[in-house]
């Protein structure tokens, strides 16, 4: 398995190869072709910043992906995905600060798979999935839960600044048929629940979105979260975990 960072360091920003020992930044970027991609000299790991391992033009996100998730809100699971955007705007990184803003008082954090693109496509049969796939990475789709029912579009409750938490790196292979996924906040175990109770899998997912749009290198899908959402309040901890990637962890703060 490759685990592919996005850091900064020395001022410039940088993708490369996470080892135990460090990281050996790459030449160009992972969605070079691999000749072009090489890895220099590796630096250690507190010489580095690690950022949101990929700045995507958009984000696609998944509603009520997992059935009981789905029931803990009184919905009923849709036929096709519910599919919404968030902007790349509103990513931030590992130990990046989730900010509350005013206009809310219901934060809400959200534990997701993250499917990260490879390259362009349109029209993607679901067997042809995989080889457009980078790899995966952990997610928080913080919502302001307050907001969705009177915006209905839902543009400041998933979308406002700092509600899309990504990494801590991409994984290219860590298998997600049956991986354990969730949330603890202030060492709290929140959500506990696995990637084979999707009701839509990544394959069927990333299809259904690509029929209707074109994804782009570095676009990310979210796969929706498992039952156990609950609030986000200024001072909490909130680490995200996906079996096989790692672990997201974010401060939350009110704005200022």
């Amino acid at each position: 398995m490759t685990r592919i960072a996005r850091f900064e360091h020395g001022g410039s920003v940088r993708y490369g190869r996470w080892h135990d020992d460090g990281i050996a930044p790459f030449t160009s970027d992972p969605f070079t072709p691999s000749e072009t991609a090489a890895e220099a000299s590796r630096l250690s790991a507190d010489e580095v910043r690690l950022l949101a391992p990929v700045r995507p033009g958009k984000v696609l996100a998944v509603g009520r992906n997992y059935a009981e998730h789905a029931a803990e809100l009184g919905n009923e699971v849709s036929a096709e995905p519910l599919v919404f955007l968030k902007p790349g705007s509103s990513v931030i990184g590992p130990n990046e600060t989730v900010v509350r803003p005013s206009r809310t008082a219901d934060l809400h954090h959200k534990a997701e798979l993250a499917v990260v693109l490879s390259e362009r496509c349109r029209n993607l049969p679901p067997d042809r999935v995989p080889e457009h796939v980078l790899g995966y990475t952990c997610a928080n789709d913080v919502t302001a839960r307050d907001l969705q029912g009177p915006d209905r579009q839902w543009w400041r409750a998933k979308g406002s600044d700092t509600f899309c938490p990504l990494g801590p790196w991409i994984e290219t292979e860590p298998g997600t048929g049956s991986l354990a996924i969730g949330t603890i906040v202030n060492g709290e175990t929140r959500q506990n629940g696995r990637t084979e109770h999707m009701v839509h899998g990544v394959a069927e997912l990333v299809s259904h979105i690509s029929s209707a749009m074109t994804l782009e290198p570095g676009d990310v899908v979210l796969t929706g979260t498992p039952a156990g959402v609950g609030p986000l309040r200024p001072g909490d901890t909130v680490t995200v975990f996906v079996e096989g990637i790692g672990e997201l962890t974010n401060p939350v703060e009110s704005a200022s």
